[in-house]
């Protein structure tokens, strides 16, 4: 039977339970009702995944402490809060934008569909690692960045330009380190996450350049929207990687920009 669309962001928001916010909605989704406008304060999350005090959380391990095998669990523990905490944010841009294009509130329920895909991949592996989701303290950085959205460019130039964008580096860059410290389950899991990432800031830039005013160029939208702390250089990880964001269809342009943020 179908999902209408505003079904499945709520059940994400609203459940408490991860088992359900990572069930794949029945197809087609729907969505003749989209709602009104509502903006969820936080999302509900088992007592031992709400969101901890700032600083509370811990760091992401160092990649020479990676051939520990606690030390790669705790990693995927972190990315598996950060892919839940995505879609969390992209079912929160539906409920508080309903009045949003048609064709970006269905392309934003399929990219739903991998984070959910993506949680799970992490989760598996974190069982493998012999550590369960809760273990560790969680923060709700994505979340409370996404409160301060107030319109369909400040989400695109947020999450899928900077957040995901970065993650197009931090893919790589896990890809290699779990492999150096011999776990090919792991790096396997970056290598698929970071084919989806493409396509995701594929979505980013498709919508930046529809929704940005008329006579600015990309970078000047997507620098415009963003809201400190966030910034360009924080869509970067370490290493900086060409070929992903071309293939996402940033422009060279934006590209040689993007690369000099931070040097």
């Amino acid at each position: 039977m179908p999902t209408p669309l505003r079904t499945f962001a709520d059940l994400i928001l609203l459940s408490p339970s991860i088992d359900d916010k990572l069930v794949p909605p029945d197809e087609p989704l729907t969505d003749a009702d989209p709602g009104p406008a509502e903006r969820i304060a936080l999302p509900a999350r088992p007592p031992n995944l709400v969101f901890c005090g700032r600083k509370q959380s811990p760091p992401m391990p160092h990649p020479d402490t990676l051939g520990d095998p606690k030390k790669r669990a705790a990693a995927h523990h972190i990315m598996a809060n950060h892919e839940l905490q995505a879609l969390e944010v992209m079912a929160f841009v539906l409920r508080a934008f309903p009045q949003a294009p048609a064709e970006f509130r269905a392309g934003l329920a399929r990219i739903m569909a991998d984070e959910q895909r993506h949680t799970r991949l992490h989760l598996t592996r974190l069982a493998e690692l012999g550590m369960a989701f809760g273990d560790l303290p969680v923060n709700g950085y994505f979340w409370n960045k996404a409160q301060e959205f107030e319109t369909l460019l400040d989400y695109v130039a947020g999450l899928p330009l900077t957040f995901e964008g970065r993650n197009l580096d931090h893919t790589l860059e896990f890809e290699e380190w779990f492999q150096a410290a011999g776990d090919e389950k792991s790096a396997g899991v970056m290598r698929a996450i970071h084919r989806d990432e493409i396509q995701h800031v594929a979505f980013g830039i498709h919508w930046l350049r529809i929704l940005k005013p008329a006579g600015q160029s990309d970078w000047e939208a997507y620098a415009a929207a963003l809201r400190w702390p966030l910034r360009p250089e924080k869509s970067r990880g370490k290493t900086f990687h060409r070929a992903p964001r071309l293939a996402a269809g940033l422009s060279p342009e934006f590209i040689d920009r993007l690369e000099r943020e931070g040097n």
